[in-house]
């Protein structure tokens, strides 16, 4: 039904029953049915352990660690170097691409980024569409003056050179290394898709499968263009104005004659809990395993020095390292990031920055009251 490199027909056909049986549980669409009710379905299905994939936490992490090594670059030769292997790395991670078809890419004819997109030749030719972000860090790069010499030769890297790289990196982070390859990268981006929502024929489309996903439903290239696009243009918007979200299913449930406590459980394993009103409970149909956002406003994220913590009746504590301080004339934004790749945002006065002595690399707790936490339907 379903061919993916290192993925097998029955394990493939196991995450789609999966999906499908929660679908008819729950009275949703059916995951392959379209784009408009799939993510609902789509983010229900659990993968079967015997597919290695890096879930949103570790793929932050591995990216930051990329990011962290390009930016210590000393010269301006090691700095173009490093820039190589970083736009190898984003081009693997947001398209999915097999390794060997990114080191194939000739890059003065094989992007067209005006219109945003890589083509891929080879034996599964196709048309990728690329984040806004991969886009322009193709352009800095390949307009640059020192990178003239390398025009067409970009990607032409060493495998086992590239390899080294995601393992040297992964020596930084505390991810396994049976996960630190760009084999597991495409499989991550592939479930990341489906749990987005994208339809199992458009992924299919999209990573260069051979043989059709499905007798019963197929699309268009210019449909799956729109659907790509439409997702990425999403995933963009979600990673840009989404503050304190969290999308997790409901792994606990306390009741009171007017309150009700849920516990929510993200990908990566954060428990967020929140009380809300019976009635509120009652009208959002809520129940065991459903998929819910639970959103924080910034200003309601306290946020407390391990040491001169006291006793408090705040439900969530989240602790990590201080990434960001924006301050402003009256208030200063102050991002947390965890160790699972979360990162929560806090709005708090300058003084208090002033106050707690506030800096990046400061390890931190963030406090959110249960109250405080909303919880709605996606």
């Amino acid at each position: 039904m379903y061919k993916l490199e290192q993925l097998d027909p029955n394990t493939l056909m196991q995450l789609v029953c999966l999906a499908q049986e929660e679908v008819k549980r729950r009275g949703l669409d059916d995951p392959v049915a379209g784009p408009r009710r799939a993510p609902k379905a789509a983010r229900i299905f659990q993968v079967p352990e015997t597919v290695k994939y890096l879930d949103p936490g570790q793929l932050d992490i591995l990216t930051r660690s990329f990011r962290d090594w390009l930016h210590a670059a000393r010269d301006a030769r090691t700095r173009q170097a490093r820039t190589r292997i970083w736009l190898l790395f984003l081009v693997l991670r947001y398209t999915g691409m097999r390794l060997g078809e990114v080191l194939d890419l000739d890059d003065g004819i094989d992007f067209d980024l005006a219109r945003g997109v890589v083509m891929v030749r080879g034996a599964a030719p196709r048309e990728i569409p690329l984040p806004a972000e991969v886009v322009d860090a193709l352009a800095l790069f390949f307009e640059h003056p020192m990178s003239l010499e390398l025009r067409g030769q970009v990607f032409r890297l060493d495998q086992g050179y590239v390899r080294r790289k995601f393992s040297e990196r992964g020596k930084v982070t505390d991810i396994p290394r049976e996960l630190l390859n760009p084999r597991v990268l495409r499989h991550s981006r592939a479930v990341e898709l489906l749990r987005g929502g994208v339809p199992l024929v458009v992924v299919d489309a999209m990573l260069g499968h051979q043989g059709p996903s499905s007798q019963y439903v197929s699309f268009s290239d210019a449909d799956t263009r729109r659907i790509m696009n439409h997702y990425i243009f999403e995933e963009r918007k979600m990673k840009t104005s989404a503050r304190n979200m969290f999308v997790g299913q409901i792994s606990a449930i306390r009741d009171g004659n007017i309150l009700s406590e849920v516990e929510v459980t993200t990908a990566t394993g954060l428990q967020i809990v929140s009380v809300i009103t019976k009635d509120s409970f009652e009208n959002l149909g809520l129940a065991m395993g459903m998929t819910v956002i639970a959103t924080v406003k910034a200003p309601w994220v306290v946020l407390v020095k391990e040491e001169s913590m006291l006793k408090t009746s705040a439900r969530n504590k989240f602790c990590g390292r201080i990434s960001a301080v924006n301050t402003g004339q009256i208030a200063a934004e102050v991002v947390v990031d965890l160790a699972d790749g979360t990162k929560i945002t806090s709005l708090i006065t300058d003084e208090s920055v002033g106050n707690l002595d506030l800096k990046v690399g400061d390890e931190i707790c963030a406090m959110v009251k249960a109250f405080s936490v909303i919880l709605a339907l996606e």
